[in-house]
């Protein structure tokens, strides 16, 4: 099963609003973001500015899942916080399509794509949860100096990981139309 994978825009805040309620695991708590009101931070007015970079994943032209990344800052109070240069990681698969790799081939791309502008993301996790290890697959390594939060979802123990990113310049395909030669 190849996902189809799209950049997030602005305009598709939908998605991000729906794709928050799994990546949260609000199903599993029977709760809505309308409950935990400080979750609005990872998807509200994504897109408004350069700080915003995620993509979406289309299985069968269904919604299968979304991965975003957002530089916060220390005001926000967020989970997985590092500092101003360090944007937070949101990613989310629907439960139909978990176990199917969407979300490594996601996370993947879009650590191409957030190599070009930044040195290092991460993201906070329930304590011993198992996407501990996906996140451990995927280069992610535990920041102890982000020890003792809580999730605002049910109040468990959360942990900051760190990826540091290769740095590399992000090559797409053309189609002979260059920006600089527009007055010709």
């Amino acid at each position: 099963m190849k996902p189809t994978l799209y950049f997030l825009r602005s305009s598709e805040q939908k998605i991000l609003t729906d794709m928050l309620h799994y990546a949260m695991r609000l199903d599993d708590v029977n709760k809505s973001l309308s409950d935990i009101p400080k979750l609005a931070i990872y998807n509200e007015f994504y897109g408004f500015t350069s700080k915003d970079l995620g993509l979406y994943a289309l299985v069968d032209n269904k919604l299968a899942g979304a991965v975003w990344i957002r530089r916060l800052n220390a005001d926000h109070g967020s989970n997985g916080y590092v500092n101003d240069n360090t944007p937070v990681l949101t990613i989310a698969v629907l439960p139909e399509f978990r176990g199917k790799e969407i979300g490594s081939q996601m996370i993947e791309q879009l650590f191409i794509e957030a190599g070009a502008l930044y040195e290092h993301i991460s993201t906070s996790i329930v304590h011993n949860s198992p996407s501990m290890s996906f996140y451990e697959r995927h280069g992610f390594v535990l920041d102890d100096s982000n020890s003792g939060k809580k999730s605002p979802v049910d109040g468990a123990d959360v942990v900051t990981m760190i990826k540091r990113l290769q740095k590399a310049e992000v090559i797409r395909p053309t189609d002979g139309y260059d920006p600089r030669r527009w007055m010709d």
